[in-house]
């Protein structure tokens, strides 16, 4: 690389981004050499910063060591739950949620990402902090203020993936959740356009991230409306959409939901892909109870086919719920609060009881 820079006889500044490819996979090394006539200034080099990239996607996805089962199990090692919960369940590659409970996100996404990209993995994530969040139920409400602050929110999300590979599950529920800000005083249409504004800032802070907008369940939106709400939300601009995120729809009726829904796609944004939640499904949907007994923590549910990339259907089977994390406080969770883990709850998945 060659660049003038024309010095003056002040002291100034200049930053010269570059980017150099290394001949080892193990080491490298990077050098300055400064030429040129005339008076000689003193120039000193600060800040230089190095960073390792991607050239090809990694296959593996990662296992964080610290999700929550796997920070749970290795502290119970001792135990036949610790035991169990780690070969069950913190063993495996698990998407980690990103919302405004980080207190400094860029650092949390950094190095959730460096993590994984040291190991030669692809990490997983969900990005979870939209307005008005979880309208419908209201046990995950919360999210960003407003659509300025989710804007804010998003962009260094991305900024903080930045060129590597990643896996992103942008906003459970937030398409197929909507229309219930209505009982808030808020515009669906609102939620639309912010998720728009995601889609975008993802594809320019991030381009090397797959996001998968999220399109909710096999029984909630009609394949043709759903489709309607991904497209005005932006969906054009992802790999594709997510479905059965936290729930238990068996993987063939949300196989069929989702073709449905690729198949309207299909017409209007072009060819899309989708990976499917089975961290929960092993046991298919619980119908015995009220509606929201058949959703919120219900008993008798069962782990999934583990993740794995595939070759027809779903283009991924995820873990993206982190199985044994409550979904509110209801159902055999008790008290355990929305997105905490209860190693009772990760023993009733691996044992498919209570």
């Amino acid at each position: 690389m060659a660049t003038d820079v024309r010095l003056t006889t002040g002291s100034k500044r200049y930053s010269i981004p570059f980017t150099a490819a290394a001949a080892s996979a193990t080491a490298a090394e990077v050098t300055f050499q400064l030429g040129g006539s005339g008076a000689k200034p003193v120039v000193r080099l600060d800040n230089v910063s190095l960073m390792q990239t991607q050239t090809t996607r990694p296959t593996s996805l990662y296992v964080n060591p610290l999700s929550h089962p796997a920070d749970w199990a290795s502290k119970n090692a001792q135990t036949p739950e610790g035991q169990a919960i780690m070969s069950s369940i913190g063993s495996k590659p698990i998407f980690e949620w990103f919302g405004g409970w980080f207190g400094d996100l860029t650092q949390a996404v950094d190095t959730y990402v460096g993590a994984a990209q040291a190991q030669d993995r692809l990490p997983l994530l969900v990005a979870y902090n939209i307005p008005n969040r979880d309208a419908c139920a209201g046990h995950s409400g919360g999210g960003a203020g407003d659509a300025a602050g989710y804007h804010t929110w998003i962009t260094e999300f991305a900024r903080a993936i930045g060129n590597r590979h990643a896996v992103v599950v942008l906003e459970p529920d937030g398409v197929a959740a909507a229309g219930c800000v209505t009982k808030i005083g808020k515009d669906p249409e609102d939620q639309y356009r912010m998720l728009l504004d995601a889609t975008q800032v993802l594809r320019a802070q991030a381009p090397n991230a797959w996001v998968y907008l999220d399109a909710g369940n096999a029984t909630w939106i009609p394949a043709p409306e759903m489709a309607a709400r991904l497209v005005k939300s932006g969906v054009a601009n992802t790999r594709g959409f997510s479905v059965n995120v936290s729930n238990y729809f068996t993987t063939g009726d949300s196989e069929t939901y989702a073709e449905a829904v690729k198949g309207q796609l299909a017409g209007t944004v072009g060819a899309k892909t989708y990976v499917i939640d089975t961290s929960r499904n092993g046991n298919g949907p619980y119908q015995d109870g009220t509606p929201d007994d058949n959703w919120c923590n219900p008993p008798q549910r069962k782990l999934g086919t583990t993740p794995r990339q595939q070759t027809s259907g779903a283009e991924y089977l995820f873990w993206v719920k982190v199985p044994g994390d409550s979904d509110g406080p209801c159902g055999i969770a008790g008290t355990t609060p929305a997105g905490t883990f209860s190693p009772e709850l990760a023993m009733a998945l691996i044992n498919g009881n209570p």
